[in-house]
C-alpha cells in the first residue's frame, strides 16, 4: 500500500561534496580547522583515513570535526595503501593533492569503485608530472608517484566533470607558477569557492561561455571554520517524496543551495513541484534555505541536457518523479551516469520497469511515461548493483507502489545517507 504523507520537519545530512573538500583543505592549511555538519558517511570517512595515512591529524570534538593541517607540500610518505571504499570523489581529488607532492601512493576500492575510470584524471596529473600504474583499462587498484615540483598547464575539460577540475586545482596549490582548467560547461564550484575560503591566489574569468578557472602556486592556505550546509542530493529524495505521496506537507532545513548543485529543484519546480523557499541564507560563503514542499500533480516535460552538470547525480530519484507524472519526461545527454557507481541509467531503467514503468532507454538518457499520479504498481526485487542512489530512488518509489518495492540491499546507503531510512520512518509516520 503506498505510504502516508510525509509531514513535520527534517534535516538532511551534511553536503558530501563540501564535507570532502573541508577535510582536505584543513588538512593543506597550517592550522587548525574546526568543521560542523560534517557528513559521516562511508565516503567521507574514507577520505579522513586517508589524510590520517599521510600524517594528518583529525579527531571528532563533540559535535565537530577538527583538523590540525600540515599545510601545502607536508603531506607525507603514507605506509599502506589508501582504502577509498566506494568514493569516486575521494580518489580523484585525493590523486590531484598527491600529484604535486613528492609521495607515492597505492589507492584501492571496493568491487564498484574499482571498475570506474581514472584516466580523465590521469591524463592531466600525468602532463603535470606525476606518474601512474593503473590496472588495465585505467582502473583501481592504482600506484601513483607524484612529482615536486609539477608543471603547471593549462587544462581543458573533455567532459564536465568537477571532479577533474578539482583534481587539477588541486595539484596546482603546491605548483610554482599558474594552472588553469577551462570549463566549456560550469560544474559544481564548491572547489573554487573553498579554496578562496581557505586564502588561496584563485581567479574565475568567464568568456565565450566558457570559465577559466587560474591558481597560483605554491599557495599558503589559512584554517577556516566551516559550517557544512544540508547535501541536495540527499534533500533531493525527501523532494520527491513529499512532491508524489498524495497529502504530504514536509520542510526540508538547511538545504545547500548552490546554482551549480541546485537543477533538480528547478526542474522539479517546471514539473509543477510545489516547492518553497524559506529563510534563504548564506552559511560559510554557500546559499542555503529550508524548503517546504507540499504534494502537487507533476507533469512531464523535456530536461534541458544543458543542466545535467547542475543535478547529475540527482536523476535517478528524478526518474522516479518522472514516472508519477502526468505525461511523458525525456531527458538526454547523461552519458555520465555510465560510469558511475553503476550504469545508473542502465540500473533505473530495469528497476523502474521492474515496478512497472513503461520507458525507452537511449543512449543518453530515459523516454518515461508517467502513471498520472496513480501508484505505481510494485513488486520484483530491485538490484542496486551497490549503488546507493539506485537504493535510495527506489525506496521513495516504493512509497508509492501498491505491491510496495524490495531492494537487495541497503548497505550502500551508508556511503552518502547513513540515516536515510531512520529519517524516512520519521517523516512518514
Amino acid at each position: 500500500m503506498p505510504s502516508p504523507p510525509l509531514t513535520g520537519r527534517i534535516r538532511v545530512p551534511g553536503d558530501k561534496s563540501i564535507s570532502h573538500r573541508s577535510l582536505m583543505f584543513g588538512a593543506l592549511a597550517v592550522g587548525r580547522t574546526r568543521i560542523s555538519g560534517l557528513l559521516e558517511g562511508e565516503d567521507v570517512l574514507a577520505t579522513a583515513a586517508a589524510l590520517r595515512a599521510m600524517g594528518v591529524h583529525i579527531e571528532r570534538d563533540g559535535d565537530e570535526w577538527v583538523v590540525h593541517g600540515v599545510g601545502v607540500g607536508g603531506l607525507l610518505q603514507p605506509d599502506r595503501a589508501l582504502d577509498m571504499g566506494n568514493s569516486g570523489t575521494s580518489t580523484r581529488l585525493l590523486m590531484g593533492v598527491i600529484a604535486s607532492h613528492g609521495i607515492t601512493a597505492t589507492f584501492t576500492g571496493d568491487a564498484s569503485l574499482s571498475k570506474r575510470p581514472m584516466n580523465r584524471v590521469i591524463d592531466p596529473l600525468s602532463t603535470m608530472g606525476a606518474s601512474f600504474t593503473p590496472s588495465p583499462g585505467g582502473t583501481l587498484p592504482l600506484t601513483m608517484e607524484g612529482m615536486q615540483p609539477a608543471v603547471p598547464i593549462t587544462y581543458r575539460l573533455p567532459v564536465a566533470s568537477a571532479q577533474v577540475k578539482s583534481a587539477v586545482l588541486l595539484a596546482g596549490l603546491n605548483t610554482p607558477g599558474t594552472t588553469t582548467v577551462i570549463e566549456p560547461v560550469p560544474t559544481r564550484d564548491h572547489t573554487e569557492r573553498m579554496l578562496c575560503g581557505f586564502g588561496a591566489e584563485l581567479t574565475v574569468e568567464e568568456a565565450d561561455g566558457e570559465r577559466a578557472i587560474r591558481i597560483h602556486g605554491p599557495a599558503e592556505l589559512r584554517p577556516c571554520d566551516i559550517a557544512v550546509p544540508g547535501d541536495p542530493s540527499s534533500a533531493a529524495f525527501f523532494a520527491v517524496a513529499a512532491s508524489v505521496v498524495p497529502g504530504s506537507d514536509l520542510v526540508i532545513e538547511n538545504v545547500g543551495l548552490n546554482p551549480t548543485r541546485n537543477g533538480i529543484f528547478r526542474v522539479l519546480g517546471q514539473m509543477g513541484a510545489d516547492i518553497e523557499k524559506l529563510d534563504e541564507r548564506e552559511v560559510g560563503g554557500e546559499p542555503v534555505a529550508d524548503l517546504h514542499v507540499k504534494h502537487s500533480r507533476l507533469r512531464g516535460i523535456e530536461v534541458d541536457p544543458a543542466i545535467a552538470p547542475s543535478m547529475i547525480d540527482e536523476f535517478p530519484i528524478l526518474f522516479v518523479a518522472a514516472a508519477m507524472a502526468e505525461g511523458t519526461t525525456t531527458t538526454s545527454g547523461l552519458e555520465e551516469l555510465r560510469v558511475k557507481e553503476s550504469d545508473r541509467l542502465s540500473a533505473m531503467a530495469t528497476a523502474l520497469q521492474e515496478v512497472g514503468v513503461t520507458l525507452e532507454e537511449t543512449d543518453d538518457g530515459l523516454i518515461i511515461e508517467g502513471s498520472h499520479g496513480e501508484p505505481l504498481p510494485g513488486g520484483g526485487t530491485i538490484a542496486t548493483h551497490l549503488d546507493h542512489r539506485i537504493a535510495m530512488s527506489m525506496a521513495i518509489a516504493g512509497l508509492v507502489s501498491r505491491k510496495g518495492v524490495e531492494i537487495d540491499s541497503t548497505e550502500p546507503i551508508a556511503t552518502s545517507f547513513p540515516n536515510f531510512t531512520a529519517l524516512l520512518a520519521t517523516a512518514s509516520s
